[in-house]
């Protein structure tokens, strides 16, 4: 059970792990809390704990670190388009009751590079009681109570917008994917805890950038880097790995400046991405792929040994995935993530097992499986237009499916074709048919016949003539199985090819 502290004693330390935090804990004497039942602060300790060489053997080089981090302003017309009504009606609460607060993260990193920031996160020294407290006497509703066990409190300010405000911490006692946290009231303690130096400066309200650790100058030299020492900040949370390329894709302007000892340590750490839930994998690796030289970078974690852990075959297909990413070049963005992931994949099985691993969604996992089990038939049963026609009638497809196959498939103009297609209306309809005792998925099934004989009349046949051809219909469909649903549509997908 992952629990959180209060601390308030400076460290002058690049990373305060378990080791250190274990002790530190003890001085304080404080205890182990449930996210329900928050502790008390503890008094704060005066003491400094110096650096010692055995804390530095476990935590890896001490980061580069700026003697003034309060060393530039920033007056750009990207600051101060955030400054709506009511942020500035919340950074004066936080004024009134003298807590500080600050702009964290990845908003900091937009604004110094002339991006307008689409969220926005807030780090403050009050704890999550001391905000709740504060909120409440100030008739400020609270929203997304889940948050406060990580320290995060959610006002709602003039019942209109939402800010995200989080208490400075640190985190111990990591196992890989979550860690204990500790809060304090220094700020560069928090930005210890970060995992990229471009991730950890703040902004304050009059422009000023804190940046403890060069991260101004990774930004302005597009630079992606870890704080202190790649391989124990990855393995704090090895989620970390794909962040890192992630973040390279967003902010590094040449796909091939990697730092060596960085790609060094995300190999070796390659296999504690098993221990990162699907859904995480799936959140990072999809921006990836679609972002900045996502051909590049999964080449890269190609070799970092990283596919196979994020469900992808051991041996992927890395020739069709070059040519799918230089085709889908020809088409207009965006593309499905799960689109560029399939030209990895060689069978349907695999695809499956990528679904399983990531926990794809249900459109993601028939689009994978439908395109794996079609993409052979192109240029043999399919060729023409009619063909991806009668295709979209089937049951078992979509019509956005056929059109992201002729996409997989490069065939651009008959794209185009079915694109400006509009489907027209069969002239039977059940209504039509229950007068010959059809119902249920016995008139699904026929109704699916109908269109395709409908189709190969180049849409042409009259209800009459659809009807004189029901009584064969019916014959060949004695004991129909019915029109799938989306589970029998998966199933259908996995078992005819």
């Amino acid at each position: 059970m992952h629990g959180v502290h209060y601390f308030t004693k400076t460290l002058i330390v690049p990373r305060v792990t378990a080791f250190i935090a274990a002790s530190c804990i003890q001085r304080t004497s404080h205890l182990r809390t449930s996210a329900g039942r928050m502790a008390s602060p503890p008094k704060i300790a005066k003491t400094t704990t110096e650096l010692s060489a055995d804390i530095i053997a476990q935590l890896g080089k001490p980061p580069r670190m700026r003697e003034n981090p309060a060393f530039k302003k920033v007056d750009s017309e990207e600051f101060h388009s955030i400054f709506t009504p009511e942020l500035k009606a919340l950074v004066a609460l936080f004024k009134k009751y003298n807590y500080e607060l600050r702009i964290a993260g990845g908003a900091v990193r937009d604004i110094l590079m002339n991006i307008k920031p689409k969220d926005i996160d807030f780090a403050t020294t009050a704890t999550p009681d001391q905000m709740k407290e504060m909120f409440t006497k100030e008739e400020v509703r609270m929203i997304n109570a889940k948050g406060e066990k990580h320290g995060t409190i959610t006002p709602r300010i003039h019942n209109k917008e939402n800010f995200e405000v989080t208490t400075l911490r640190i985190d111990v006692r990591t196992d890989g994917r979550h860690a204990d946290v500790v809060f304090t009231t220094d700020w560069q303690l928090d930005a210890n805890r970060r995992d990229l130096t471009i991730n950890s400066m703040f902004l304050g309200f009059d422009g000023t950038v804190y940046d403890y650790f060069y991260g101004y100058d990774d930004v302005q030299q597009r630079r992606v880097v870890f704080v202190g020492d790649a391989d124990v900040r990855i393995k704090e949370d090895y989620l970390r790995i794909l962040r890192y390329f992630r973040f390279y894709g967003r902010i590094s302007a040449d796909a091939q400046s990697h730092d060596k000892p960085t790609l060094a340590a995300i190999k070796a750490n390659a296999a504690g991405l098993s221990r990162i839930s699907g859904e995480r994998i799936w959140a990072e690796l999809q921006k990836i792929v679609v972002g900045n030289f996502g051909l590049e970078l999964m080449l890269e974690m190609h070799n970092c040994d990283l596919l196979e852990q994020c469900g992808l075959p051991t041996q992927p297909n890395i020739a069709e995935f070059k040519r799918l990413c230089g085709d889908l070049k020809r088409f207009e963005q965006p593309h499905y993530p799960i689109l560029y992931l399939t030209a990895l994949l060689h069978t349907v099985e695999q695809a499956m097992k990528l679904h399983e691993r990531l926990k794809l969604s249900a459109y993601e996992r028939d689009l994978a499986l439908f395109i794996t089990q079609q993409r052979q038939r192109v240029d043999s049963d399919y060729n023409t237009l009619r063909d991806y026609q009668k295709l979209c009638l089937q049951p078992y497809a979509k019509r956005d499916y056929v059109e992201q196959l002729l996409k997989y498939a490069n065939k651009l103009e008959l794209y185009n074709q079915l694109k400006a297609w509009q489907t027209p209306n069969l002239p039977i309809n059940g209504n039509t048919l229950k007068g010959y005792g059809l119902v249920g998925k016995r008139m699904g099934l026929v109704l699916s016949e109908l269109r395709l004989l409908w189709a190969d009349s180049d849409f042409t046949l009259t209800s009459e003539q659809l009807l004189e051809s029901l009584p064969a219909i019916l014959e060949r469909l004695q004991s129909p199985p019915g029109s799938p649903n989306k589970k029998q549509r998966t199933q259908y997908l996995l078992c005819h090819p």
